[in-house]
């Protein structure tokens, strides 16, 4: 018996275009996937000031994110009209992703600043991330990997078709 290998060959394109972001000011991850076609970008749905889009690279299957189509990093200089409409988007990703999952819990949150955890903190972000009990396993502790049991495109594919249901 061989070494097994975990391929991941899409984490290259996390760290080109995640990682690598702070240190390229003039280009924004969020701004790119909101001015690219919805199914190009995963884009779930669109608002008039916000969209939910799929994270590429998400903790677990169904894990969304409401983003402001205003490129910026601070919750409190989003208008009274957009902090109501990413929080009803926000909403409403919850209810489409209990909807296609079923899941036992969700968290819902954002980490405002990279100190706080944000992959891209120069662009204000809330994830919606479907949780079940006992969701860890073996590869997140020993390898720092997560096994997600469908493509984007399937996941794409039920959370759309939970959003309007």
């Amino acid at each position: 018996m061989g070494l097994d290998r975990l391929w991941a060959d899409w984490r290259s394109q996390y760290i080109r275009e995640v990682v690598d972001a702070p240190h390229r000011e003039a280009e924004c991850l969020f701004c790119g996937l909101a001015a690219a076609p919805d199914d190009e970008a995963l884009v779930v749905a669109r608002a008039e000031h916000c969209y939910c889009v799929l994270n590429a690279f998400p903790y677990t299957s169904g894990h969304v994110m409401v983003v402001p189509y205003r490129h910026g990093p601070d919750l409190e200089a989003l208008t009274p009209v957009e902090a109501a409409e990413v929080m009803t988007v926000t909403q409403r990703a919850v209810a489409a992703v209990k909807r296609a999952y079923r899941p036992d819990a969700c968290n819902v949150g954002m980490n405002l600043g990279a100190a706080a955890g944000a992959g891209v903190p120069h662009h204000l972000h809330v994830h919606v991330v479907p949780r079940w009990a006992a969701d860890t396993n073996f590869m997140t502790t020993v390898a720092e990997t997560r096994v997600l049991p469908e493509s984007l495109a399937e996941t794409l594919g039920r959370v759309r078709a939970a959003w309007s249901g």
